[in-house]
């Protein structure tokens, strides 16, 4: 199992709008920016879908996603990928919704994906670019 760091944890937290790579069934990449995010354990991050179509299609044929993080205050960068699964009902995405509208009511709250990490890489530059850290 992977474990996020404490300093990742931190960063993720810090970062108000992060990129989201997805892919489609055919390989075909799509990017988004994404601002409501949260870390809910050592593994596995919440992201609400408030206007996904590219993006929800392709987790819907290839669960496969990637976000990337970096705080230049603590020059920590780093790339998550992992497994998403998409709910659109029950208490997880009842109690983030709720946290999501309690910030801005003009967010649809669509859905909720739930990300299971299951690799970190480093994403700082030198010779330690591109590793793999978790």
């Amino acid at each position: 199992m992977v474990a996020l760091t404490d300093e990742m944890k931190e960063t993720i937290a810090r970062n108000r709008v992060v990129p989201m790579a997805t892919a489609s069934k055919d390989g075909i990449p799509n990017v988004v920016p994404m601002a409501s995010i949260r870390v809910v354990g050592d593994d596995t991050i919440w992201i609400m879908n408030n206007y996904m179509v590219k993006t929800l299609r392709n987790l819907e044929e290839n669960p496969i996603v990637a976000l990337y993080f970096y705080d230049p205050k603590s020059r920590c960068c780093f790339q998550v990928k992992g497994t998403a699964e998409i709910q659109t009902s029950g208490p997880d995405y009842e109690k983030f919704r709720d946290r999501v509208k309690a910030e801005s009511d003009r967010f649809p709250t669509r859905s909720l994906v739930v990300m299971k990490v299951t690799d970190v890489f480093e994403c700082m530059p030198g010779k330690g670019a591109g590793k793999k850290v978790l």
